[in-house]
């Protein structure tokens, strides 16, 4: 754990930003209870799921601790109440239906869920995501509903170990997000950066990185 604060650390030195802008997001799936136990023992309170079972078993059996979840998987429209009602943050809503569903499923004693759009950027027919010239009807669209705060942009590029690759995909999902605000829109998320890539993702203006194997070592099966 602290070796990955150091990463974002030493990042956001070299690009001048403040690492406190930098949240580090905690990626337990398919990792047991336990192992989230001993994150929160190290002061990390952010994680993030992936299968919605197994999330939900965790979430019960982790009621105990203060802790904020992330669904950050691909949506089906029969999970969205479930996501609703047990989940602080989703990362990966593409649809406008999707939206709908959560918001009307949202129970009304809780805060607004914060949503992130999940941006396709390199248009992979096996990524999830909306096109970026298909993100501000989108955008608009949810924002309009009750009971979800739009809150920014996330994004998966295709695997690389070519660092102006990495930069150039982080860059474009900046920039979208800044043609948004410039258009109206108040976003203060970019959730992008995994264990591989974090730096880069920094370097271009990530405030979630969502690190899973660099935290908890190589992921298990589900």
């Amino acid at each position: 754990m602290q070796a990955v604060r150091a990463r974002i650390a030493a990042a956001a030195s070299a690009a001048g930003r403040d690492p406190r802008a930098i949240a580090l997001l905690a990626v337990s799936k398919t990792f047991p209870e336990s192992a989230v136990r001993a994150a929160h023992a190290a002061g990390q309170r952010e994680f993030g799921e992936n299968y919605l079972q197994e999330a939900l078993a965790k979430i019960g059996a982790l009621s105990d601790l203060a802790l904020i979840w992330h669904f950050i998987g691909p949506i089906q429209s029969n999970k969205t109440r479930a996501i609703a009602e047990h989940f602080d943050w989703v990362h990966s809503v593409a649809r406008a239906n999707i939206a709908q569903r959560l918001s009307d499923a949202r129970p009304a004693g809780r805060q607004a869920l914060d949503i992130c759009l999940q941006v396709n950027l390199s248009g992979e027919s096996s990524k999830s995501g909306v096109a970026p010239d298909e993100v501000r009807p989108l955008a608009e669209s949810v924002r309009a509903l009750p009971r979800l705060r739009l809150r920014g942009l996330m994004a998966i590029p295709e695997p690389s170990d070519d660092i102006e690759q990495q930069r150039r995909r982080f860059r474009e999902l900046r920039l979208l997000l800044v043609q948004l605000n410039a258009g109206g829109l108040a976003l203060d998320t970019l959730s992008m950066g995994m264990s591989q890539d974090l730096e880069t993702a920094v370097m271009e203006g990530a405030t979630i990185v969502r690190v899973g194997t660099a935290i908890f070592g190589e992921r298990k099966r589900a």
